[in-house]
Protein backbone atom coordinates (compact mmCIF):
# COMPACT_ATOMS: atom_id res chain seq x y z
CA UNK A 1 0.00 0.00 0.00
CA UNK A 2 0.97 3.69 -0.78
CA UNK A 3 0.98 6.10 2.32
CA UNK A 4 -0.09 9.46 1.62
CA UNK A 5 2.33 10.79 4.76
CA UNK A 6 4.54 10.40 2.33
CA UNK A 7 3.73 11.34 -0.26
CA UNK A 8 2.24 14.21 -2.74
CA UNK A 9 1.86 17.34 -0.58
CA UNK A 10 3.01 15.46 2.45
CA UNK A 11 6.18 14.19 0.53
CA UNK A 12 9.94 15.43 2.48
CA UNK A 13 12.64 17.04 1.09
CA UNK A 14 15.69 16.10 0.47
CA UNK A 15 18.13 18.60 1.21
CA UNK A 16 18.69 21.44 3.29
CA UNK A 17 18.68 25.32 1.57
CA UNK A 18 19.63 28.80 2.48
CA UNK A 19 18.35 31.23 0.10
CA UNK A 20 19.12 35.37 0.51
CA UNK A 21 17.28 38.10 -0.41
CA UNK A 22 14.10 36.56 -1.50
CA UNK A 23 12.14 37.77 -4.26
CA UNK A 24 8.26 39.14 -3.28
CA UNK A 25 4.90 41.05 -3.98
CA UNK A 26 3.82 43.54 -2.40
CA UNK A 27 4.45 45.63 1.08
CA UNK A 28 6.12 43.66 4.16
CA UNK A 29 5.17 46.02 6.90
CA UNK A 30 8.73 47.46 8.29
CA UNK A 31 7.66 46.50 11.77
CA UNK A 32 7.79 42.88 11.43
CA UNK A 33 11.72 42.36 12.20
CA UNK A 34 11.96 38.60 13.28
CA UNK A 35 11.31 35.15 11.91
CA UNK A 36 8.12 33.18 11.02
CA UNK A 37 9.29 29.40 11.54
CA UNK A 38 7.33 26.31 11.16
CA UNK A 39 8.02 22.45 11.91
CA UNK A 40 6.98 19.38 10.64
CA UNK A 41 8.06 15.88 10.13
CA UNK A 42 10.01 15.20 7.38
CA UNK A 43 11.78 11.82 7.51
CA UNK A 44 15.67 12.02 6.55
CA UNK A 45 15.82 8.60 3.61
CA UNK A 46 14.16 5.78 2.75
CA UNK A 47 11.65 4.68 5.42
CA UNK A 48 11.81 1.29 6.59
CA UNK A 49 8.58 -0.50 6.07
CA UNK A 50 6.18 2.61 4.74
CA UNK A 51 2.94 0.55 5.28
CA UNK A 52 3.35 1.47 8.89
CA UNK A 53 5.29 4.64 8.73
CA UNK A 54 2.81 7.02 11.06
CA UNK A 55 2.79 10.39 9.98
CA UNK A 56 3.92 11.48 13.82
CA UNK A 57 7.24 10.05 13.77
CA UNK A 58 8.87 11.73 10.66
CA UNK A 59 12.00 13.29 11.42
CA UNK A 60 11.68 17.31 12.30
CA UNK A 61 13.01 19.64 9.88
CA UNK A 62 12.26 23.41 10.86
CA UNK A 63 11.64 26.13 7.86
CA UNK A 64 12.44 29.69 8.80
CA UNK A 65 12.17 33.23 6.77
CA UNK A 66 13.77 36.33 8.34
CA UNK A 67 12.20 39.20 7.55
CA UNK A 68 13.80 42.93 8.20
CA UNK A 69 13.68 46.57 6.84
CA UNK A 70 10.75 45.54 4.95
CA UNK A 71 13.05 42.67 2.93
CA UNK A 72 12.76 39.04 3.16
CA UNK A 73 16.19 38.58 4.19
CA UNK A 74 16.70 34.64 4.20
CA UNK A 75 15.00 31.66 3.96
CA UNK A 76 16.43 28.26 5.74
CA UNK A 77 15.40 24.81 6.23
CA UNK A 78 17.29 22.57 8.84
CA UNK A 79 16.28 18.75 9.93
CA UNK A 80 16.35 19.22 13.71
CA UNK A 81 19.36 16.93 14.43
CA UNK A 82 18.92 13.69 16.89
CA UNK A 83 20.78 10.59 16.45
CA UNK A 84 19.17 9.13 13.39
CA UNK A 85 19.69 12.44 11.56
CA UNK A 86 22.94 12.80 12.31
CA UNK A 87 23.57 9.22 11.59
CA UNK A 88 22.66 10.06 8.45
CA UNK A 89 24.55 13.55 7.77
CA UNK A 90 27.56 12.38 8.90
CA UNK A 91 27.73 13.89 11.89
CA UNK A 92 27.79 13.12 15.74
CA UNK A 93 24.85 13.13 17.73
CA UNK A 94 23.22 16.46 19.28
CA UNK A 95 25.01 16.56 23.17
CA UNK A 96 22.44 16.57 26.04
CA UNK A 97 19.98 14.42 28.04
CA UNK A 98 16.97 12.89 26.56
CA UNK A 99 13.95 11.90 28.73
CA UNK A 100 12.40 8.77 27.04
CA UNK A 101 14.92 6.26 24.80
CA UNK A 102 12.13 6.00 21.74
CA UNK A 103 12.81 9.96 21.31
CA UNK A 104 16.71 9.81 21.10
CA UNK A 105 16.45 9.43 17.42
CA UNK A 106 13.92 11.16 16.22
CA UNK A 107 14.44 14.67 16.30
CA UNK A 108 11.25 17.06 17.58
CA UNK A 109 8.89 17.50 14.65
CA UNK A 110 5.62 19.38 15.99
CA UNK A 111 6.37 23.14 16.84
CA UNK A 112 8.92 25.49 17.31
CA UNK A 113 9.08 28.92 19.03
CA UNK A 114 10.68 31.50 21.08
CA UNK A 115 11.46 31.65 24.81
CA UNK A 116 13.51 32.46 27.84
CA UNK A 117 15.67 34.22 24.61
CA UNK A 118 16.25 30.87 22.95
CA UNK A 119 14.83 29.12 19.89
CA UNK A 120 12.57 25.65 21.03
CA UNK A 121 12.08 22.73 18.77
CA UNK A 122 9.44 20.56 20.54
CA UNK A 123 7.46 17.11 19.89
CA UNK A 124 4.52 15.48 20.29
CA UNK A 125 4.06 12.83 23.12
CA UNK A 126 7.14 13.51 25.26
CA UNK A 127 11.04 13.62 24.48
CA UNK A 128 13.16 16.84 25.50
CA UNK A 129 12.71 20.19 23.64
CA UNK A 130 15.83 20.65 21.33
CA UNK A 131 18.01 24.04 21.35
CA UNK A 132 18.50 25.85 18.14
CA UNK A 133 20.59 28.85 16.77
CA UNK A 134 18.86 31.70 15.09
CA UNK A 135 19.93 30.37 12.01
CA UNK A 136 18.13 26.93 12.83
CA UNK A 137 21.27 24.87 13.46
CA UNK A 138 20.79 22.20 16.17
CA UNK A 139 22.61 23.42 19.69
CA UNK A 140 21.48 20.12 21.61
CA UNK A 141 19.02 18.96 23.42
CA UNK A 142 18.00 21.04 26.76
CA UNK A 143 15.78 19.84 29.43
CA UNK A 144 15.51 23.75 30.89
CA UNK A 145 18.85 23.03 32.53
CA UNK A 146 18.42 19.76 34.16
CA UNK A 147 15.02 21.01 36.06
CA UNK A 148 12.57 19.27 33.47
CA UNK A 149 11.56 15.81 35.46
CA UNK A 150 10.44 14.12 32.59
CA UNK A 151 8.81 14.73 29.15
CA UNK A 152 7.78 17.67 27.50
CA UNK A 153 4.86 18.59 25.26
CA UNK A 154 4.59 20.48 21.70
CA UNK A 155 1.89 22.97 23.27
CA UNK A 156 2.78 24.80 25.96
CA UNK A 157 1.13 27.94 26.61
CA UNK A 158 1.78 31.33 27.95
CA UNK A 159 0.36 33.22 30.27
CA UNK A 160 1.67 37.07 29.76
CA UNK A 161 0.41 37.87 32.98
CA UNK A 162 3.16 35.99 34.49
CA UNK A 163 5.36 34.98 31.97
CA UNK A 164 5.02 31.61 32.47
CA UNK A 165 4.65 28.64 30.00
CA UNK A 166 2.39 25.83 31.15
CA UNK A 167 2.43 22.24 30.06
CA UNK A 168 0.62 19.00 29.97
CA UNK A 169 3.13 16.33 29.15
CA UNK A 170 2.61 12.40 28.05
CA UNK A 171 4.91 9.99 27.24
CA UNK A 172 4.23 6.57 25.74
CA UNK A 173 5.79 4.33 27.12
CA UNK A 174 7.56 6.03 29.72
CA UNK A 175 4.33 7.65 31.64
CA UNK A 176 2.24 4.61 30.91
CA UNK A 177 -0.46 5.63 34.04
CA UNK A 178 -0.45 9.42 34.20
CA UNK A 179 0.35 13.19 32.78
CA UNK A 180 2.28 15.62 34.14
CA UNK A 181 1.54 19.56 34.26
CA UNK A 182 4.66 21.20 34.34
CA UNK A 183 5.37 25.27 34.84
CA UNK A 184 8.20 27.02 33.35
CA UNK A 185 9.64 30.72 34.83
CA UNK A 186 10.28 33.27 32.08
CA UNK A 187 14.29 32.42 32.52
CA UNK A 188 13.54 28.80 31.27
CA UNK A 189 13.13 26.48 34.51
CA UNK A 190 11.09 24.04 35.46
CA UNK A 191 8.90 25.65 38.75
CA UNK A 192 6.38 23.20 39.09
CA UNK A 193 5.08 19.58 38.20
CA UNK A 194 2.03 17.71 39.60
CA UNK A 195 1.17 14.02 38.38
CA UNK A 196 -2.13 13.48 37.68
CA UNK A 197 -3.00 9.60 36.69
CA UNK A 198 -5.20 8.91 34.62
CA UNK A 199 -6.03 5.01 32.90
CA UNK A 200 -5.42 3.57 29.30
CA UNK A 201 -2.45 6.38 28.30
CA UNK A 202 -4.92 8.88 26.32
CA UNK A 203 -3.57 11.03 23.34
CA UNK A 204 -2.96 14.68 25.06
CA UNK A 205 -1.43 16.50 22.65
CA UNK A 206 -2.34 19.93 24.13
CA UNK A 207 -3.67 22.61 27.15
CA UNK A 208 -5.77 24.89 28.17
CA UNK A 209 -5.12 27.82 30.85
CA UNK A 210 -7.23 29.96 32.37
CA UNK A 211 -6.28 32.76 35.17
CA UNK A 212 -7.43 30.30 37.45
CA UNK A 213 -7.06 26.62 36.27
CA UNK A 214 -5.02 24.50 33.80
CA UNK A 215 -7.48 21.88 31.45
CA UNK A 216 -6.82 18.48 30.60
CA UNK A 217 -8.60 17.05 27.72
CA UNK A 218 -8.91 13.35 28.46
CA UNK A 219 -11.06 12.00 25.44
CA UNK A 220 -11.51 8.93 23.72
CA UNK A 221 -8.04 8.71 21.43
CA UNK A 222 -5.40 5.92 24.32
CA UNK A 223 -3.32 3.28 23.62
CA UNK A 224 -4.07 0.78 21.50
CA UNK A 225 -2.69 -2.69 21.86
CA UNK A 226 -4.19 -4.17 18.20
CA UNK A 227 -2.43 -1.13 16.57
CA UNK A 228 0.58 -1.84 18.36
CA UNK A 229 0.49 -5.55 16.89
CA UNK A 230 0.82 -3.88 13.44
CA UNK A 231 3.94 -2.61 14.42
CA UNK A 232 2.64 0.88 13.85
CA UNK A 233 5.40 3.24 15.79
CA UNK A 234 2.96 5.53 17.83
CA UNK A 235 -0.08 3.18 18.65
CA UNK A 236 -3.25 5.36 19.19
CA UNK A 237 -6.37 4.47 18.25
CA UNK A 238 -9.71 5.12 18.63
CA UNK A 239 -11.37 4.00 22.39
CA UNK A 240 -15.08 3.55 22.59
CA UNK A 241 -14.63 2.04 26.50
CA UNK A 242 -12.99 5.35 26.91
CA UNK A 243 -15.28 7.97 28.56
CA UNK A 244 -14.36 11.37 27.11
CA UNK A 245 -13.88 13.91 29.91
CA UNK A 246 -12.31 17.44 30.78
CA UNK A 247 -10.32 18.17 34.24
CA UNK A 248 -9.85 21.25 35.83
CA UNK A 249 -6.74 21.94 38.23
CA UNK A 250 -6.40 24.69 40.17
CA UNK A 251 -3.28 26.33 39.06
CA UNK A 252 -3.13 27.41 42.45
CA UNK A 253 -1.49 24.71 44.67
CA UNK A 254 -3.81 22.13 43.04
CA UNK A 255 -2.59 18.68 43.29
CA UNK A 256 -4.60 15.78 41.59
CA UNK A 257 -6.96 15.04 44.21
CA UNK A 258 -8.13 18.81 43.29
CA UNK A 259 -9.02 18.08 39.63
CA UNK A 260 -12.57 18.27 38.86
CA UNK A 261 -13.08 16.49 36.33
CA UNK A 262 -16.45 16.84 34.11
CA UNK A 263 -17.91 14.12 31.43
CA UNK A 264 -18.45 14.84 27.73
CA UNK A 265 -19.77 13.48 24.81
CA UNK A 266 -17.46 10.94 23.31
CA UNK A 267 -15.00 13.02 20.95
CA UNK A 268 -11.32 13.75 19.96
CA UNK A 269 -9.20 17.22 19.58
CA UNK A 270 -6.27 18.03 18.96
CA UNK A 271 -6.13 22.03 19.48
CA UNK A 272 -8.11 24.89 21.52
CA UNK A 273 -8.64 28.05 20.23
CA UNK A 274 -8.47 29.90 23.82
CA UNK A 275 -10.09 29.11 27.54
CA UNK A 276 -11.03 31.85 29.94
CA UNK A 277 -13.18 32.37 33.26
CA UNK A 278 -16.30 33.80 32.41
CA UNK A 279 -17.92 36.52 34.80
CA UNK A 280 -20.26 33.24 36.26
CA UNK A 281 -17.10 31.46 37.31
CA UNK A 282 -17.56 29.24 34.30
CA UNK A 283 -14.52 28.13 31.86
CA UNK A 284 -15.47 28.49 28.64
CA UNK A 285 -13.33 26.59 25.99
CA UNK A 286 -13.17 27.54 22.13
CA UNK A 287 -11.64 24.13 20.26
CA UNK A 288 -11.41 22.05 17.05
CA UNK A 289 -13.77 19.21 17.69
CA UNK A 290 -13.57 15.37 16.28
CA UNK A 291 -16.45 12.98 16.65
CA UNK A 292 -13.37 10.09 16.47
CA UNK A 293 -9.72 10.12 15.25
CA UNK A 294 -7.92 7.03 14.40
CA UNK A 295 -10.65 4.69 13.99
CA UNK A 296 -9.97 4.21 10.12
CA UNK A 297 -6.74 5.63 9.60
CA UNK A 298 -3.72 4.59 12.13
CA UNK A 299 -1.01 6.42 9.92
CA UNK A 300 -2.58 9.82 10.74
CA UNK A 301 -5.48 11.90 11.14
CA UNK A 302 -6.87 12.18 6.93
CA UNK A 303 -8.87 9.06 7.63
CA UNK A 304 -10.61 10.46 10.35
CA UNK A 305 -15.17 10.11 10.74
CA UNK A 306 -15.74 13.52 10.00
CA UNK A 307 -13.46 16.67 9.33
CA UNK A 308 -13.66 18.92 12.37
CA UNK A 309 -15.69 21.35 13.56
CA UNK A 310 -15.63 24.50 15.72
CA UNK A 311 -17.10 23.95 19.05
CA UNK A 312 -17.52 25.49 22.18
CA UNK A 313 -17.39 24.23 25.97
CA UNK A 314 -19.02 26.15 28.81
CA UNK A 315 -17.63 24.16 32.00
CA UNK A 316 -19.23 24.96 35.40
CA UNK A 317 -17.11 23.47 38.29
CA UNK A 318 -19.36 23.60 40.98
CA UNK A 319 -21.81 21.53 39.02
CA UNK A 320 -19.45 19.62 37.18
CA UNK A 321 -21.20 20.15 33.92
CA UNK A 322 -20.26 20.72 30.80
CA UNK A 323 -22.57 22.63 28.17
CA UNK A 324 -21.74 21.76 24.34
CA UNK A 325 -22.06 24.10 21.47
CA UNK A 326 -21.46 24.12 18.01
CA UNK A 327 -20.14 27.24 16.52
CA UNK A 328 -19.55 26.58 12.90
CA UNK A 329 -19.69 23.14 11.51
CA UNK A 330 -17.07 23.73 8.43
CA UNK A 331 -13.76 21.92 8.69
CA UNK A 332 -11.96 23.80 10.92
CA UNK A 333 -7.79 23.38 12.56
CA UNK A 334 -5.10 25.03 13.62
CA UNK A 335 -7.02 27.29 15.56
CA UNK A 336 -5.11 31.14 16.80
CA UNK A 337 -5.95 33.88 18.44
CA UNK A 338 -4.40 37.73 19.26
CA UNK A 339 -2.04 36.61 21.92
CA UNK A 340 -2.86 39.76 23.70
CA UNK A 341 -6.66 38.07 24.51
CA UNK A 342 -4.51 34.64 26.17
CA UNK A 343 -6.45 33.54 29.03
CA UNK A 344 -9.23 36.32 28.68
CA UNK A 345 -12.51 36.43 26.86
CA UNK A 346 -11.39 36.85 22.91
CA UNK A 347 -14.05 37.77 20.22
CA UNK A 348 -11.65 36.50 17.15
CA UNK A 349 -10.56 33.70 16.30
CA UNK A 350 -8.92 32.54 13.23
CA UNK A 351 -8.80 28.95 11.86
CA UNK A 352 -7.03 27.03 8.57
CA UNK A 353 -10.35 24.87 6.67
CA UNK A 354 -9.95 21.38 6.63
CA UNK A 355 -10.39 19.92 3.26
CA UNK A 356 -10.46 16.27 2.93
CA UNK A 357 -9.75 14.28 -0.11
CA UNK A 358 -7.09 12.98 -1.33
CA UNK A 359 -4.57 16.20 -1.94
CA UNK A 360 -4.55 16.58 1.67
CA UNK A 361 -4.12 20.43 0.98
CA UNK A 362 -5.95 23.28 3.33
CA UNK A 363 -8.67 25.28 2.12
CA UNK A 364 -9.20 29.28 3.14
CA UNK A 365 -8.18 31.10 6.23
CA UNK A 366 -11.31 31.74 8.02
CA UNK A 367 -11.93 34.27 10.76
CA UNK A 368 -14.94 34.04 13.22
CA UNK A 369 -16.31 36.94 15.37
CA UNK A 370 -17.83 35.74 18.52
CA UNK A 371 -19.61 38.21 19.09
CA UNK A 372 -21.51 38.55 15.90
CA UNK A 373 -21.41 34.91 14.54
CA UNK A 374 -20.51 35.50 11.27
CA UNK A 375 -17.35 34.20 9.42
CA UNK A 376 -14.82 35.85 6.97
CA UNK A 377 -13.47 33.85 4.56
CA UNK A 378 -10.00 34.38 2.92
CA UNK A 379 -9.33 32.14 -0.14
CA UNK A 380 -6.44 31.47 -2.30
CA UNK A 381 -7.98 30.34 -4.79
CA UNK A 382 -7.99 26.76 -7.01
CA UNK A 383 -5.11 24.40 -6.41
CA UNK A 384 -4.31 26.23 -2.90
CA UNK A 385 -4.21 26.24 0.29
CA UNK A 386 -3.33 27.83 3.52
CA UNK A 387 -1.97 26.43 6.43
CA UNK A 388 -1.92 27.66 10.23
CA UNK A 389 -2.97 31.04 10.57
CA UNK A 390 -0.20 32.74 12.62
CA UNK A 391 -1.19 36.29 14.41
CA UNK A 392 1.36 39.10 14.87
CA UNK A 393 -0.30 42.05 16.81
CA UNK A 394 0.67 45.52 14.69
CA UNK A 395 2.72 47.81 16.38
CA UNK A 396 1.39 50.20 18.88
CA UNK A 397 -2.32 49.35 18.50
CA UNK A 398 -4.08 47.84 21.15
CA UNK A 399 -7.44 46.80 19.47
CA UNK A 400 -7.84 42.94 19.42
CA UNK A 401 -7.92 42.08 15.40
CA UNK A 402 -5.36 44.64 14.87
CA UNK A 403 -2.82 43.09 13.31
CA UNK A 404 -0.86 40.58 10.85
CA UNK A 405 -1.35 36.83 9.81
CA UNK A 406 1.13 35.22 7.94
CA UNK A 407 0.39 32.38 6.43
CA UNK A 408 1.93 29.37 4.85
CA UNK A 409 -0.03 28.73 1.67
CA UNK A 410 0.52 25.48 -0.45
CA UNK A 411 0.15 25.61 -4.67
CA UNK A 412 -0.17 22.34 -6.92
CA UNK A 413 -0.30 24.87 -9.14
CA UNK A 414 3.53 25.45 -9.87
CA UNK A 415 6.14 23.14 -8.86
CA UNK A 416 9.50 23.83 -7.04
CA UNK A 417 13.00 22.65 -8.71
CA UNK A 418 12.52 19.30 -7.76
CA UNK A 419 9.45 18.85 -9.00
CA UNK A 420 7.24 19.16 -5.84
CA UNK A 421 4.39 21.42 -5.26
CA UNK A 422 5.02 25.43 -4.47
CA UNK A 423 4.85 27.03 -1.28
CA UNK A 424 4.83 30.40 -0.24
CA UNK A 425 4.13 33.04 2.86
CA UNK A 426 1.41 35.17 2.56
CA UNK A 427 0.98 38.40 4.92
CA UNK A 428 -2.64 39.17 5.13
CA UNK A 429 -4.34 42.01 7.10
CA UNK A 430 -6.52 40.50 10.38
CA UNK A 431 -8.54 43.52 9.80
CA UNK A 432 -9.72 43.23 6.16
CA UNK A 433 -9.16 39.24 6.06
CA UNK A 434 -10.85 38.86 2.86
CA UNK A 435 -8.66 41.44 0.39
CA UNK A 436 -5.75 40.16 -0.73
CA UNK A 437 -2.80 39.43 0.68
CA UNK A 438 -0.27 42.79 1.71
CA UNK A 439 2.53 40.48 0.28
CA UNK A 440 3.62 37.40 -0.95
CA UNK A 441 6.94 35.66 -0.55
CA UNK A 442 7.51 33.09 -2.87
CA UNK A 443 9.48 30.27 -1.13
CA UNK A 444 12.42 28.33 -3.03
CA UNK A 445 11.25 24.72 -2.51
CA UNK A 446 8.31 22.85 -1.14
CA UNK A 447 7.19 22.74 2.36
CA UNK A 448 5.01 19.47 3.21
CA UNK A 449 2.41 19.44 4.84
CA UNK A 450 2.85 19.65 8.67
CA UNK A 451 2.17 21.35 12.06
CA UNK A 452 2.68 24.37 14.05
CA UNK A 453 5.37 27.19 13.67
CA UNK A 454 5.86 30.72 15.07
CA UNK A 455 6.28 34.40 14.55
CA UNK A 456 9.51 34.73 16.89
CA UNK A 457 10.26 38.60 16.84
CA UNK A 458 13.87 39.79 16.73
CA UNK A 459 13.32 40.96 20.31
CA UNK A 460 12.03 38.06 21.42
CA UNK A 461 14.88 35.95 20.84
CA UNK A 462 17.96 38.34 19.32
CA UNK A 463 19.88 37.84 15.72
Amino acid sequence: MSNPYLSGMCAPVEQEVTANDLAFTGTIPPELEGRWLRNGPNPIGEVADPTKHHWFSGDGMVHGLRLQDGKAEWYRNRWVRADRVARALGEEPPAGPSFGDNRTDHGPNTNVGGFAGTTWAMVEGGGTPVELTYELDTIGRNDFSGTLPAAFSAHPKYDPSTGELHAMTYCWPDLIDHVKYVVVNGEGLVTKSVDIPVPDMPMIHDISITDRYAVIFDTSVTVNFDVMAKGINIPFGWNDDHPSRVGLLPRDGGTADDVIWCDINPCALFHPLNAYDDADGNVVIDFCRYEKMFSLDHLGPFGSDASPTLDRWTINPATRTVTEERIDDRGHEFPRHDPRVGLKEHRYGYTAEVVLGADMLHGSTFKTDYTTGTLTEHSYGEGRGGAEPVFIPKADSKAEDDGWLMVLVHDLNVTDGNGQPGAEIQILDANDLAEPAVATIPLPQHVPVGFHGNWVPDTSVAP
